[in-house]
């Protein structure tokens, strides 16, 4: 959103220094991180829209972190593809990205050709930038309707609005950012935006509070749109599923992307990739929505449940990834009039 909505001596002193830093030291040990432990009321998801900004992404992001808290970024795709340096900034800070459309239009008043322009231009745009598409969608003004989410659906996307509104867009002050703030509970997201000096200088307060209310800053659920635990860190992506480790193995996330489509089918990508330890094999598992169909499989061995739904995919051959590394494996998917994108996950080994 934008402005224009309806709708960011020697000895002694050298004493006094050590004394000064070290309680500097302590203060920011006990911050909102540590705080924030106590999470016994409930999740929050803090949300900026209408970037990335050269002007302040970077200010956002640097403020977040340094209050111990992520957040969930709703990226415009045109920022996106000209600040791409910015969107991987976002990632490797462990903030979530979503779709906030390519241009900012009115969608509602749109057809659904342009609807899907405006989201898969975006979805391209962030994935280029972070190798993984976007989950959630949030639609510029709030505006949706029935094509809209349509697309939404076809293309694999969580429609997320907002339980409060900061008003950071129509110049609430970092004092009425705070209160509006104050009013969060459980699983609500409160909309704010990326471009406002306002927005930044009041992210201590909002955490403080927070922390004062036993809530904490999570993530949106894919599911519900709703607030809720954050995935543990690192930030593989919303679509990236972290496994547990075995005993004496490794660990992997995956992540998907849709590299081509036809009329009636699409070719999809999982990247495998190994944590802190190499991996000596993997399992991947697809989960598609029915009544879509695997067709082909490449780079892996699938197998398939008695639904036809839930295809597990194992190593063609060596599935030995170094630590750090990864490797993909392909399919095409019959979509058979269901163009949502599948879940996928995998397991060690």
């Amino acid at each position: 959103m934008s402005p224009t909505h309806r709708l960011s001596r020697p000895a002694l002193a050298l004493t006094a220094l050590v004394t000064v830093v070290a309680a500097t030291a302590v203060a920011l040990t006990a911050g909102p991180s540590a705080a924030a432990a106590n999470c016994s009321n409930g999740y929050v998801a803090l949300t900026y829209d209408d970037g990335p900004n050269p002007g302040t992404t970077s200010t956002l992001i640097n403020t977040l972190t340094a209050n111990g808290v992520r957040a969930t970024f709703f990226n415009i795709g045109q920022k996106a593809q000209q600040n791409q340096s910015l969107v991987r900034a976002q990632q490797q800070a462990g903030m979530w990205i979503g779709n906030h459309s390519w241009t900012h239009p009115h969608l509602t008043q749109m057809s659904a050709a342009q609807i899907t322009s405006e989201l898969s231009q975006t979805q391209q745009a962030i994935q280029q930038a972070t190798g993984t598409a976007p989950r959630l969608f949030r639609p510029p003004y709030g505006e949706t309707n029935a094509t809209l989410r349509s697309v939404e659906s076809q293309l694999g996307l969580t429609e997320v609005l907002w339980s409060v509104d900061s008003q950071d867009w129509n110049g609430a002050s970092t004092a009425q950012i705070v209160q509006a703030a104050g009013t969060l509970q459980n699983g609500g997201v409160i909309l704010m935006h990326d471009g406002y000096q306002t927005t930044i200088n009041a992210i201590p307060q909002i955490v403080a509070n927070l922390t004062s209310r036993n809530l904490c800053a999570g993530m949106i659920s894919t599911s519900t749109g709703r607030a809720v635990a954050p995935d543990g860190g690192g930030n593989p992506g919303p679509t990236a599923t972290p496994t547990t480790p075995p005993a004496g193995g490794g660990s992997c996330t995956a992540s998907y992307r849709e590299t081509q489509r036809w009329g009636d089918r699409f070719n999809g990508e999982v990247t495998i990739r190994a944590g802190g330890t190499a991996l000596t094999s993997w399992t991947g598992t697809v989960t598609l929505r029915s009544p879509q169909r695997v067709s082909t499989v490449w780079n892996g061995s699938p197998s398939w449940d008695s639904s036809g739904v839930v295809m597990t995919v194992r190593p063609n051959g060596n599935g030995n990834v170094p630590a750090g590394g990864s490797t993909t494996f392909g399919f095409t998917v019959m979509a058979n009039g269901n163009w949502t994108a599948p879940t996928v996950s995998c397991r060690t080994p």
